[in-house]
C-alpha cells in the first residue's frame, strides 16, 4: 500500500504530552537500547523489537488500568496497541528518527462478519538512508499474531481482510487521532465485558 504523507518531516519529530520524547526515561531507554548499534534501520529494528516483546499487550496480560502518555507506558510496562504505538514513536523520535501513526479498521471477531469493526493503531517510520517510509506494528506476538520489521514485505500483526469490510487508512499522522486519545483518557481503568466495545470505531480525523 503507498502511504500518504499529510505532514512535514520535522512533525513527525516533534514531543507532545501524549508522545513526550523528550522525557528522560524515553531519551535513556532509546540510547541504552540503540548504543551498540551503526545504523538508523539497527536502531529502528531494536527499538521496534522491544517495544515489541517487552511491554505487555494489557488485553492479554490483563491489565485494568489504562496507559496511553508514552513514558508511562514505558514506566508501567504495557498497554493496548494504540499505546504501545505511542512508546515507539516516542523513543524513534528521541533519537531523530521521525515516526508516525498509522490506523487500520479490523473486525472483532473475523469469524463473524456482523462483528463491530474497530480501529488498530501501528506505527509508520522514516528511514533516511533508504529515504523510505515502512509501517510496523508493535502490538505483540501470539498465537496467530506474527508481526516483524521489514524492509521490503510488511508482516503486520493483521492483514487486512477486504471481505470483511476490514481497511487501511493509507494516511500516516504525526499526532495520535483524537479518538484514539479520548478512548484511553476518559476512565481509568478497562471494563472486561465491555472491552471492545470501549475502542473506537474509526478516525476522528479522515483526511
Amino acid at each position: 500500500m503507498k502511504l500518504v504523507i499529510i505532514e512535514d518531516l520535522q512533525s513527525y519529530l516533534a514531543s507532545c504530552d501524549v508522545i513526550d520524547c523528550r522525557h528522560p526515561k524515553i531519551k535513556k531507554k532509546a540510547l541504552s537500547l540503540t548504543k551498540q548499534c551503526q545504523t538508523e534501520i539497527e536502531k529502528a529494528r531494536l527499538l521496534f523489537e522491544f517495544v515489541r516483546d517487552e511491554i505487555s499487550h494489557s488485553f492479554d496480560t490483563q491489565h485494568l488500568n489504562r496507559t496511553w502518555k508514552a513514558s508511562d507506558v514505558l514506566i508501567q510496562g504495557h498497554g493496548i496497541c494504540f499505546a504501545k504505538s505511542h512508546l515507539l514513536a516516542a523513543l524513534l523520535r528521541s533519537i531523530e528518527i521521525p515516526a508516525g501513526f498509522c490506523y487500520q479498521r479490523l473486525r472483532v471477531n473475523k469469524n463473524d462478519p456482523t462483528s463491530i469493526l474497530i480501529l488498530h493503531g501501528l506505527n509508520a517510520v522514516f528511514l533516511p538512508t533508504n529515504n523510505q517510509w515502512i509501517r510496523l506494528d508493535a502490538r505483540g506476538n501470539k498465537a496467530g499474531i506474527l508481526a516483524k520489521f521489514s524492509l521490503k514485505i510488511e508482516q503486520l500483526a493483521f492483514p487486512i481482510q477486504e471481505e470483511l469490510g476490514e481497511k487501511d487508512h493509507p494516511y500516516v499522522f504525526s499526532k495520535p487521532d483524537p479518538s484514539v486519545i479520548s478512548c484511553l483518557s476518559d476512565q481509568e481503568c478497562w471494563n472486561w465485558n465491555l472491552k471492545h466495545s470501549q475502542l473506537p470505531m474509526d478516525l476522528s480525523n479522515n483526511p
